[in-house]
């Protein structure tokens, strides 16, 4: 494997203020050691590393379930080198 990319939303959904749960999520992925994060009203995406994306989403998975959140959806993918 040479990168991951993972793409993932926390639910319920609040339009008018971001949810714990949501925060949450953010920060994990913002703190990890991960080479490009974007982070999105409607959904996330990072990259990196495989160890470093595998422990970010256990990590985004168990802090965004204690914090409320009742689904979390997420997709992972195997990028190349020069894949984005």
């Amino acid at each position: 494997m040479e990168r991951l990319r993972v793409e993932f939303t926390t639910e319920p959904f609040d339009l008018d203020e971001a949810p714990a749960h949501a925060v949450v999520a953010r920060e994990v992925i913002q703190g990890a050691q991960l080479d490009a994060v974007d982070v999105g009203p409607f959904g996330n995406t990072a990259e990196g590393r495989p160890e470093a994306v595998l422990a970010a989403v256990d990590a985004l998975l168990r802090r965004s379930l204690e914090a409320g959140a009742t689904r979390v959806s997420l997709q992972v993918n195997v990028i190349g080198k020069g894949e984005r």
